[in-house]
């Protein structure tokens, strides 16, 4: 049974996004276990820099279509909610 060419390629786009994908999903995973990791220590200037960078992360994934509009803003609001109790201490 013979492939078109149409078929090839996009299988070679398919592959091609799945690893962008998920070197931004890596990425991202990560900043936002440092941003916990700097609330957890309490230092607020750290704790407040890492969720910034967790933030502009979560929003740039969210903007590609990596993860969805709705599961960005629950992370964001999960990250802000434990930075807020943060100060409030």
């Amino acid at each position: 049974m013979s492939i078109k060419k149409s078929a090839k390629k996009a299988l070679r786009q398919s592959k091609k996004r799945a690893l962008r994908n998920k070197k931004i999903k890596d990425d991202l995973k990560t900043l936002i276990k440092l941003a916990r990791r700097a609330i957890e220590t309490k230092e607020k200037d750290k704790a407040k820099e890492a969720v910034a960078k967790a933030t502009r992360a979560i929003d740039r994934a969210a903007q590609k279509g990596v993860i969805k509009k709705n599961n960005a803003a629950r992370k964001k609001s999960a990250l802000m909610k434990k930075l807020n109790a943060l100060k409030v201490k």
